[in-house]
């Protein structure tokens, strides 16, 4: 592989935040080109006398979130959330019975309500988490991850993250790299729990944000998050998102789709040995197989020219030996 200059909970943050001392760091991964790739990449960059060593403070590693660290289909988890949400504070807008997207949520037509497509999405991410403050709404998630089971899995979300990537949190944390999200996924949706599941800390996670207003509330000093988007972290959005609050090139970045495609460019363009991954979905049987056409998670010009930025292209099915922690 061509280098570019290249309850449950719990014990998962325990595991993935503890220095990997086993024998096999990726214990999920099957033998292969991309097991070896990541392995030779992490001994390359971090063995002090080689050419290619790179002190500890420049070892950024950044990674998306839906698709590349837990499940995003059949829908985002956030969007769940929203949908979800919509439900509960029905009671409050009976206009909504009669105007989508609201209307198609409540009778259960999702194709209805989503045929707009980016504004439907907008419209209820708007209703579900602006007008109240940031404790509210990180409370407000916290309690719906408690109940909420997916689809197909009935598990929690937050046990569908990927054990391999879990793996590969913690061993490049261990080997001196500071790790974070950088998803078009809400911030301050991912920064309720991200921590606990991921052992990535709120500071760390770069996500699209709404505006937010400070106020004076019965004494208390509060901020209110607004119905006015101050950054999408997406596509192009990502690179921006990453120089304006980590301020150094990645070098390391790991995506599954074309909305990440910017992030790993921007990352392997830098000088010296550096690291692109592009987690492929082809397990149909285990979770979900899905990439040119797929409505969700579209991985087309990522395919494309994944050989010549020499980004790894993880196949699920072949490379990975588990998908979800048991």
């Amino acid at each position: 592989m061509c280098f570019r200059n290249f309850s449950a909970i719990a014990c998962l943050a325990l595991m993935i935040s503890a220095p990997v001392c086993a024998d096999d760091p990726l214990a999920s991964w099957n033998d292969g080109t991309s097991k070896t790739s990541i392995l030779q990449f992490v001994a390359k960059v971090t063995k002090e006398g080689s050419p290619e060593y790179v002190p500890p403070a420049e070892r950024i590693a950044v990674f998306d979130n839906d698709g590349t660290l837990w499940c995003e289909q059949p829908i985002y988890v956030q969007l769940a959330f929203s949908i979800d949400r919509i439900r509960v504070l029905a009671a409050s807008h009976p206009d909504w019975k009669e105007k989508q997207p609201f209307k198609g949520i409540l009778q259960g037509n999702l194709i209805g309500a989503l045929a707009s497509g980016e504004t439907a999405i907008g419209e209820l991410i708007e209703a579900t988490h602006t007008g109240m403050t940031t404790d509210e709404f990180h409370t407000t998630v916290l309690e719906w991850l408690k109940t909420a089971r997916h689809p197909k899995f009935n598990r929690p979300y937050t046990e569908l993250v990927y054990q391999p990537m879990l793996e590969l949190l913690g061993f490049l944390r261990a080997n001196g790299f500071k790790t974070y999200i950088v998803s078009g996924g809400g911030v301050e949706f991912m920064r309720a729990w991200a921590e606990t599941v991921y052992g990535i800390p709120p500071e760390q996670i770069i996500g699209s944000s709404g505006k937010l207003k400070y106020e004076i509330r019965d004494g208390k000093p509060i901020l209110i998050k607004l119905p006015e988007l101050d950054h999408l972290d997406e596509g192009p959005g990502k690179p921006v998102g990453i120089q304006k609050f980590i301020g150094r090139r990645p070098l390391a970045a790991f995506g599954n789709s074309d909305g990440d495609f910017q992030m790993l460019e921007w990352t392997t363009a830098g000088a010296g040995t550096r690291l692109g991954l592009i987690v492929h979905h082809t397990d149909a049987e285990r979770e979900w197989a899905y990439d040119r056409v797929s409505h969700i998670g579209k991985l087309d010009k990522g395919l494309n020219e994944a050989s010549t930025h020499g980004w790894i292209v993880v196949d699920m099915k072949r490379d990975w030996k588990t998908i979800f922690r048991d």
